[in-house]
């Protein structure tokens, strides 16, 4: 399938794209791990079948210092022994909170996140759950194909 919009391309589209970067950039400068929010932008983006932004997301966390390995792990983290406590709270909380049902997070996986973050990190992972679903699906809907991403590209735009 090729892209079917330049989504980008429109005058909207960049400046929504824009301050897409810019509250992107507001969460990455939170004390939420980069780590644990390139771990939750994976599995959302593995979830939603977005392939843009598992490139992106991949390339952003090996030039972040990320073991590649952990990355292959993602998509079967419950199954492995090479991610935290701290991650996996925020790993489940990132399925459910992708994969919606009515009741949306358990109780279980709040009180999980809640025993590893603090409130400012709570926020941070609250909006960069809702970013990336939201990335992920204006990218999914316009069949953006990923692979071309450059390391810094979202860092660098002009917001």
């Amino acid at each position: 399938m090729e892209p079917r919009f330049n989504l980008f391309g429109t005058e909207t589209g960049s400046r929504i794209a824009k301050r897409f970067a810019g509250l992107g950039q507001a969460v990455h400068q939170t004390s939420l791990p980069t780590t644990t929010a390139e771990l939750v932008s994976l599995r959302a983006s593995q979830l939603n079948g977005c392939g843009f932004c598992l490139d992106m997301h991949v390339k952003e966390a090996i030039a972040a210092g990320e073991d590649p390995l952990r990355l292959h792990l993602v998509a079967g983290w419950r199954e492995t022994t090479v991610f935290t406590e701290a991650e996996q709270a925020a790993l489940a909380f990132t399925e459910e909170g992708t994969v919606l049902t009515r009741d949306g997070v358990s109780d279980e996986t709040w009180a999980a996140v809640r025993k590893h973050f603090d409130d400012e990190q709570v926020a941070a992972l609250v909006c960069l759950l809702g970013l990336i679903n939201a990335a992920n699906r204006m990218a999914v809907i316009t069949r953006q194909k990923g692979g071309s991403y450059q390391v810094g590209a979202l860092a660098a735009a002009d917001v």
